[in-house]
C-alpha cells in the first residue's frame, strides 16, 4: 500500500553527514576526524546540578517555555557576556539549537517563502526549510573567504525572501564573519521585511581578539532571532539544551510550536544549565586552540590548502586540485588511508572536505599521519 503522505517529509533525506560518520564507524581500523563532538565529559559539578535536582524530585513538569530562575540566569548571561539585552520573557529553553532553529522556521515562513543559507553550512539547514515548506536560496562563500559578499547577497534577494541564517563561528569553516561583512549584511537587509537567524553555538569557542554577532544590531532587534547551545562548550551534546531568543512578539509566536511540539525541556536538566552558564570556559577554547594549531601547521606542510579557522572547531579543506569530488576522495581516503572525514558536498560546497579537530591528540597525530600518507599516493 502506497501511504498519501506529507510532501515535505516524503522528500526530505536523513543526514549524508551522519551516514558518512557511521561509514567510517564500520570500517575496521579507520581512525575518525568526522563529527563535532568534544572529546569530553560533561564537569563534574554540571552533572551534580542534575543529580541534586532528582534526589529533590524535581521531577514534574516545568513551566514551557522554561523556568523563571534559567530564564533570568540566561538573561544574565548574555547582557554580561555578550552584551545583549533580552529578558526573560524573550526567552525560550529548548531541545538543542537544532529544536530552536526548527522553531524559529516554522514561526516565521509560509509555503514558498525563501531563506538565504550562505554555503558551506550545516546541512541541517536546508533539510529544515524543506520541511518548514520554505525554499532554501544558497549563497556560495568559497571564493570569498567565506564572507558574505553584499552585491552577490543583494543579487540573491528576491520579493519571496523572509529570513537568512548567518552562523558564527561557523560549521564547516570554523571562520567568523569579519565587522566588515556584518556592516555590509546590515545595510543590505536594514530596510527589508527580512528576519536574521542568528545560529551563535560556537560563540564561546573563539580563537580571534575581536568577534561581533549579528545580533548586536539592536535597531533590527524585532528581526532577530538568536539560537544557542549548551552542547559544545560544555561538552553536554547528549542534554539536548539549548535556548532561543527573540522580541517579545516572535517570541509569544515561538512557543506555540514549542509547547505542541516538545510542550517543556525536562525539569531536572535545568539546574545544570545554571550550573553550565557559571563555568569558566577559557581552559577548553585553549585546548582547541592548541589542536587547532597542530592541525593547521599538519596541513598546510601537507601542501593543504585551508583558512585558519577563528573559531569552532573544524577546518575546510580545499581539495580541488585532486580533481576528485569531494565524495570520491573523502571515500578513496577512507578505503585506502583509513582517516574519515566529511565529504565538504553534504556542507552544500564541492571540492573540500570536513575535518573535526575536538578528537584526542593521538588520534588527530593519528589521523594527520595516515592522511600524509595517502595524499602521498595521488
Amino acid at each position: 500500500m502506497e501511504w498519501n503522505m506529507n510532501d515535505a517529509v516524503r522528500d526530505v533525506e536523513l543526514s549524508e553527514i551522519r551516514e558518512f560518520a557511521f561509514l567510517v564507524e564500520d570500517t575496521p581500523g579507520a581512525c575518525a576526524l568526522t563529527i563535532g563532538e568534544p572529546d569530553l565529559n560533561t564537569p563534574e559539578h554540571i552533572k551534580d546540578a542534575a543529580k541534586a535536582a532528582l534526589d529533590r524530585n524535581d521531577t514534574h513538569y516545568p513551566p514551557g517555555n522554561g523556568y523563571r530562575y534559567l530564564l533570568e540566569e540566561i538573561s544574565r548571561f548574555e547582557s554580561e557576556h555578550h552584551g545583549l539585552s533580552y529578558d526573560p520573557e524573550e526567552i525560550i529553553v529548548t531541545m538543542g539549537a537544532t529544536e530552536g532553529l526548527f522553531l524559529s522556521l516554522m514561526t516565521v515562513l509560509n509555503p514558498g517563502d525563501e531563506v538565504i543559507v550562505p554555503t558551506p553550512a550545516f546541512g541541517m539547514y536546508e533539510s529544515m526549510i524543506r520541511l518548514c515548506r520554505g525554499v532554501p536560496v544558497f549563497l556560495p562563500t568559497e571564493d570569498n573567504c567565506f564572507q558574505i559578499d553584499p552585491e552577490q547577497l543583494k543579487q540573491t534577494i528576491t520579493p519571496r525572501t523572509k529570513a537568512v541564517i548567518l552562523t558564527s563561528p561557523n560549521n564547516p569553516t570554523g571562520c567568523i564573519y569579519t565587522g566588515e561583512t556584518l556592516d555590509a549584511i546590515h545595510a543590505v537587509l536594514r530596510d527589508l521585511p527580512v528576519f536574521i537567524l542568528c545560529d551563535d553555538v560556537y560563540r564561546e569557542l573563539i580563537y580571534a581578539e575581536d568577534y561581533h554577532s549579528f545580533a548586536e544590531y539592536t535597531d533590527l532587534r524585532d528581526r532577530i532571532i538568536v539560537l544557542q547551545s549548551f552542547s559544545k562548550p560544555y561538552a553536554m551534546t547528549g542534554w539536548r539544551l539549548g535556548y532561543c531568543m527573540s522580541a517579545a512578539p516572535v517570541r509569544d509566536r515561538m512557543q506555540v510550536i514549542h509547547q505542541n511540539a516538545i510542550v517543556g525541556a525536562p525539569s531536572f536538566v535545568q539546574p545544570a544549565c545554571v550550573a553550565a552558564l557559571r563555568t569558566d570556559t577559557s581552559p577548553v577554547t585553549e585546548l582547541f586552540r592548541r589542536r587547532k594549531e597542530y592541525v593547521y601547521r599538519r596541513l598546510t606542510a601537507m601542501g593543504l590548502n585551508v583558512r585558519e579557522p577563528e573559531g569552532a572547531f573544524y577546518m575546510f579543506v580545499d581539495i580541488r586540485r585532486y580533481g576528485m569530488d569531494s565524495r570520491t576522495f573523502c571515500t578513496r581516503m577512507l578505503k585506502e588511508g583509513l582517516v574519515g572525514v566529511i565529504p565538504g558536498i553534504y556542507f552544500g560546497t564541492e571540492g573540500f572536505f570536513r575535518l573535526s579537530y575536538c578528537y584526542s591528540d593521538e588520534d588527530l597525530r593519528l589521523g594527520l599521519d595516515r592522511m600524509e600518507t595517502f595524499l602521498k599516493t595521488l
